[in-house]
């Protein structure tokens, strides 16, 4: 079937609405190569200068299928995403639209101008509901909407879509106003609120509020598309509560052109998101109903722990015991989270009981460090894909730093081990002896106060040299630790296996954990709260034989 929007045959009636999934061009990369479903595709909003966001946690459940977020407008800058898109390569058949915003209408014309350049059209983010000062604030006003729109349709040469809050008393009204401007298209809607949700007595959100998602807000995103469409005749985007065939035929029969589908993707990993679109087309086609893969089992509830000892192993690491034990299988990660400190992702060093390593890099896991036996903190998960190694195997575990938490439980469960540990110096090592006492260990300092003189890695490669074939036939190899180490751990793995047998954990940056918000791209463009966090070298091999 052909789509067309904007006067440009386009390959799929869908989108993915700005800030989920799509933020970093990998991703969007990605989705160009194996989503053509997603005809339209939306970036993340892009402002003038470069913005951190809200401390985690950034998103929640209140509800399977609904829920809260409060990111805070998260990008690099305009100029830095003017030199991010210029090294995308935008299919024929794709309608790339970058969202924009900005404090003035100064600010949001000078973004125009630098991104229009690399973009089919601009979405203008006037709907935002827990940035003050941006979104919302601006988008309740009909005359600034007509005046901010016109303003950028005078700055550029590109379609201009405006995207409206709900949040407001008549959205026909502001939809008319964005007509009157010279708007090309209208988007609607963003997230309803702000709004508040609590556990164990705590908000969520570090922002305390936020913009709620999902299947709640359905019925009101079709209001809101059916008064757009009484105002003006203009295309229409409709996003909001989507997730099966009937809820797209839903906003179709009010009048959207493209439709958004975000929430819907929560806990998807990239094969099973391409799977998702993929089905839900079909069963339009075939006048089904539901798409495969939904998932409203997410984890995002949070159980307490109170911590029973902290043991400094050096001034900077600590080994944080708590009081029972956790359901995590090797290979999965979880969040720990401090009521109004914020939180962070960490591997299980030990499931019974349930014990984290907290290395001293930032303003939480400083106050992680501190904390004194007795202290209460929360959990939430397990995520990420379990490391399953196939029976026959023998585990080699690559540790650097704090990266021990992620592979020794591989090791421990399957039995046939060796265990490589690598730090800057012995006093930064730990669990030496618990490794010891299911495999076999070698060690390397920088400093050589214990084991091997120089890098891991070096150590790494004297032991493969000394295997047989036969026992190397068998290696499968499990790397974690900061980026350089396991870059260099896989380029010695690969002069002796294939990429499928090399499953590597990177610490990147990770926020949401349910493979929205895409902070923990790779370059690649998998995710690895999704993904991973042990992924192979080669996509294609991803996660595949571990299943």
């Amino acid at each position: 079937m052909d789509y067309e929007f904007l006067g440009k045959r386009i390959s799929g009636p869908f989108t993915i609405p700005s800030g989920i999934v799509a933020t970093a061009v990998p991703i969007i990369d990605y989705l160009f190569r194996h989503v053509p479903q997603v005809g339209v595709m939306t970036t993340k909003s892009i402002g003038p200068v470069p913005r951190s966001g809200n401390r985690e946690p950034i998103m929640t459940q209140y509800a399977p299928g609904c829920f809260m977020n409060a990111v805070g407008l998260t990008n690099p800058g305009a100029d830095e995403a003017a030199r991010q898109l210029a090294l995308l390569d935008v299919p024929d058949d794709r309608f790339l639209l970058t969202s924009i915003f900005g404090g003035s209408i100064e600010e949001i014309v000078e973004v125009a101008r630098k991104l229009a350049p690399f973009s089919d059209g601009l979405e203008l983010n006037l709907s935002c509901p827990h940035a003050r000062g941006y979104g919302m604030d601006m988008g309740q006003d009909a005359g600034l909407v007509r005046e901010i729109t016109r303003a950028v349709k005078d700055a550029v040469s590109i379609a201009v879509v405006p995207k409206l809050t709900p949040n407001v008393r008549n959205i026909g009204e502001i939809a008319a106003a964005a007509a009157e401007g010279g708007a090309d298209a209208i988007c609607a809607i963003n997230t309803v609120g702000p709004a508040y949700f609590t556990a164990h007595g705590h908000p969520v959100l570090t922002n305390k509020v936020g913009g709620v998602s999902g299947k709640g807000i359905m019925p009101i995103a079709l209001k809101c598309i059916r008064e757009i469409g009484e105002a003006v005749s203009l295309p229409v985007i409709g996003c909001g509560g989507v997730s099966d065939a009937d809820d797209v035929r839903a906003f179709r029969q009010e009048g959207a052109d493209i439709v958004g589908v975000g929430s819907a993707l929560t806990g998807l990993d990239s094969m099973a998101l391409a799977r998702y679109f993929a089905d839900l087309e079909r069963a339009l086609d075939e006048e089904q109903l539901d798409a495969a893969g939904i998932r409203y089992d997410v984890p995002m509830s949070f159980k307490p722990f109170t911590l029973v000892s902290n043991k400094k192993v050096c001034e900077d690491i600590s080994i944080l015991t708590f009081d029972k034990k956790i359901d995590v299988r090797a290979g999965e990660f979880v969040f720990t989270w401090v009521p109004g400190l914020g939180e962070k992702p960490f591997s299980a060093l030990t499931d019974d009981p349930f014990s984290l390593v907290v290395i001293d890099v930032g303003i939480f896991t400083h106050a992680l460090m501190d904390l004194a036996p007795g202290a209460r903190v929360f959990v939430r998960g397990t995520y990420g894909v379990p490391a399953v190694p196939p029976a026959s195997a023998k585990v080699m575990a690559v540790a650097g730093g704090t990266g021990l938490a992620a592979v020794y439980q591989i090791a421990r469960d399957h039995g046939d081990a060796e265990i490589f540990l690598g730090a800057r110096s012995s006093n930064r090592l730990y669990f030496a002896e618990q490794c010891r006492a299911i495999g076999q260990v070698h060690i390397a300092t920088d400093d050589g106060s214990e084991g091997h003189h120089g890098v891991v890695t070096s150590l790494l490669r004297q032991r493969l040299d000394a295997l047989a074939d036969s026992e190397l036939d068998r290696c499968v190899f499990y790397n974690c630790g900061p980026a350089p180490m396991v870059a260099a751990a896989e380029a010695v793995q690969r002069d002796f296996v294939t990429d499928d047998r090399i499953f590597s954990a990177v610490d990147y940056l990770t926020k949401c954990g349910v493979g929205i918000c895409g902070a923990c791209h790779s370059p690649d463009g998998r995710r690895i709260c999704v993904d991973g966090p042990f992924m192979t070298p080669s996509f294609k091999n991803a996660n595949r034989s571990q299943r």
